[in-house]
């Protein structure tokens, strides 16, 4: 059987989108497959790659991409996720494509916007990264039963 694919997008695809796709794609084995995309796509924020290898999870060599190529692609999805802060909702990518099996919206703070020191963020991040691997987990966890 052939598994399940989701999409994570945000407005960037430098952060939020990445992380949640590096723990489905982790966590969920043969059984989830994600991918990830943004409206604007950045650069990856380093913060981001060096929070995820402190989880073991190496994100430094993933690419940005644009919601609006995979669109023009004709990808499908069982399911796209957008991972926005409730402020920047608004402004999130859609896909217009096929999506079968529902579209979610988990609101995650975004680690481009956090302020203060080089250790300040870092910490930031942190907790931002474990609210999103919390919640990939409850939510794997929730659909294969």
């Amino acid at each position: 059987m052939a598994p399940e694919k989701i999409l994570f997008i945000c407005i960037h695809n430098s952060a939020r989108s990445q992380m949640a796709q590096a723990y489905v794609n982790y966590f969920g084995k043969k059984k989830f497959t994600a991918q990830s995309a943004g409206l604007e796509p950045g650069k990856l924020n380093p913060i981001v790659v060096e929070v995820m290898k402190e989880d073991g999870i190496d994100i430094s060599q993933n690419k940005t991409n644009s919601v609006f190529d995979f669109f023009k692609q004709g990808r499908k999805y069982n399911y796209v996720i957008a991972v926005c802060d409730k402020t920047a909702y608004e402004q999130c990518p859609v896909f217009p494509g096929i999506v079968t099996g529902g579209r979610l919206h988990w609101p995650f703070k975004d680690p481009s916007g956090l302020t203060g020191t080089y250790e300040e963020k870092l910490q930031n991040t942190r907790l931002i990264r474990d609210e999103i691997k919390t919640k990939v987990r409850q939510w794997l966890k929730s659909i294969k039963e």
